[in-house]
């Protein structure tokens, strides 16, 4: 058995380490709005439930150089955001949002998206997602120091579902036909697998 010392490696060694063994990491695809109404679009693996009721979502958004990334300055100026569940049909669309781009130009475009407008909030989605959720700003965190190595922590809440007619059975979403896929280290990426049951004890 290895062990380390977080504080003796670097941050990206330490990122190294994290995305290799945090596996799979469901993966949200965020759109927002900028202040200058620009549609801005983002694919995230630090993304998970919070709570059931209300139901909340979080983001962790590292700071590239100690900047705010566009997604974060947008969720913390305007307080709404769109999340989308990737899957196989629509991840290389989403990996095109990736690059990284001037706040005024927007990913939706370059990767050939196709937005949809919200009910509840004024930030538009995306229609190749088979299932969105529109978000209010719950809370945002600031993480992990000043510099570089800090981050934005989001914290969201679903004021409004939207799921594909097909998925969606008693209340319960088809895993398969969702077709989520996941995130690993480097470019790798994963598929639902086989699936298994084990009965929780009493």
């Amino acid at each position: 058995m290895i062990s380390i010392d977080p504080k003796a490696q670097s941050e990206r060694d330490n990122y190294k380490l994290l995305i290799g063994s945090i596996i799979p990491r469901p993966i949200a695809f965020v759109t927002t709005k900028s202040q200058d109404g620009v549609l801005n679009g983002a694919p995230f693996s630090y993304f998970n439930i919070v709570s059931s009721n209300p139901p909340m979502i979080s983001l962790s958004i590292q700071r590239s150089g100690g900047e705010l990334k566009d997604t974060a300055r947008n969720i913390r100026d305007l307080q709404e955001f769109v999340v989308h569940i990737v899957d196989e049909q629509n991840v290389r669309q989403v990996n095109e949002t990736a690059a990284k781009l001037p706040p005024n130009h927007s990913e939706i475009e370059i990767a050939g998206l196709t937005p949809v407008e919200s009910t509840q909030v004024a930030v538009p989605g995306v229609a190749e997602a088979k299932i969105r959720m529109e978000c209010v700003l719950e809370q945002a965190l600031e993480l992990g120091g000043t510099g570089s190595d800090g981050c934005d922590f989001i914290i969201g809440r679903i004021v409004q579902f939207h799921i594909q007619e097909d998925l969606y059975e008693n209340g319960r979403i088809d895993a398969r036909r969702l077709a989520a896929v996941s995130r690993l280290a480097g470019n790798h990426y994963a598929r639902i697998g086989d699936i298994f049951t084990i009965e929780r004890p009493q």
